[in-house]
């Protein structure tokens, strides 16, 4: 019988409940439109091997205050931004019970009753929350085992009736700090690009914040699909919340290199469009 792919998809995305709907009805094998080929998936298991580099990390300490200090992690944001694109940071200015807690929230969220998480769970682009499976469900060559709670926190936010109610009031407090550590970053890459520290801001680049929750089922197949397949990010920059059982990886120098998870640390992806400032930066 010739393998329906597009029925089966849409018999996934009728069902509301996204991969952790498939774990509740307790399969033990996975669907065909999960299953990646096994070249990509020998890639991946070549990319796990230990780098002998590791991810920058950068204290924030006292980084408001003049002088020294405040120079010497500018250049620190710069060289790591012209040689990685990637960073860790500390003493960022956030609670590391709101960075908890929002972890904690998002987990509720996505093992909320079936019915509950079914209200949530939409295609349509314009709603400012969404919960589904795969942004690219329908065009991806196969499905990453992951499902998201998508959030658009700025510049016009949701209702407080439109957040769901388990993780509603952390998401908005953690929302807020955010922005707050981003236009401290923003100000230090605008420093770091030899520009005044508004410049970026002034441009519009602190407007906007997108939040996304994943979450990675634990899979009865783990052999043959994957939680996230390599792709670059073409957000101005982005924050990442790891829990401490990590699974990040960045390449440099050809190298995939494990973020190893730091209590309290967040870490800053410049994405595609600043990474391009740097680089001009350096050949320039």
């Amino acid at each position: 019988m010739e393998y329906d792919r597009k029925g089966e998809l849409k018999a996934f995305d009728e069902s509301k409940t996204g991969v952790k709907g498939l774990i509740e009805s307790g399969v033990t094998r996975i669907p065909r439109i999960f299953i990646h080929d096994q070249k990509k998936l020998d890639e991946y298991s070549l990319a796990s091997e230990e780098s002998n580099y590791s991810i920058p990390i950068i204290d924030l300490e006292d980084v408001n205050k003049c002088g020294n200090r405040r120079k010497e992690v500018t250049e620190r944001v710069g060289d790591a931004s012209q040689k990685w694109g990637f960073f860790q940071v500390v003493n960022h200015g956030i609670r590391s019970s709101v960075l908890e807690e929002m972890i904690d929230g998002v987990r509720r969220f996505h093992e909320l009753d079936p019915e509950v998480r079914k209200k949530f769970y939409t295609r349509d682009e314009t709603r400012k929350v969404m919960y589904n499976t795969n942004f690219d469900f329908y065009q991806a060559p196969a499905a990453n085992w992951r499902d998201s709670l998508f959030c658009a926190m700025a510049p016009s936010p949701p209702s407080s009736q439109e957040l769901p109610h388990v993780c509603r009031d952390i998401t908005v407090e953690y929302s807020n700090q955010v922005m707050k550590l981003g236009q401290t970053l923003l100000e230090l890459l605008s420093e770091a690009l030899g520009l005044g520290p508004n410049h970026l801001r002034e441009m519009g680049c602190a407007e906007g914040l997108y939040l996304i929750g994943q979450y990675y089922p634990a899979c009865p197949q783990p052999n043959l699909t994957l939680g996230c397949t390599k792709h670059t990010d073409s957000a101005f920059m982005t924050f990442v919340l790891q829990d401490q059982l990590g699974g990040l990886q960045v390449l440099h120098q050809n190298q995939w290199v494990n973020v190893t998870p730091i209590p309290g640390a967040l870490v800053v992806n410049l994405g595609d469009m600043m990474q391009a400032s740097f680089y001009w930066l350096i050949k320039i």
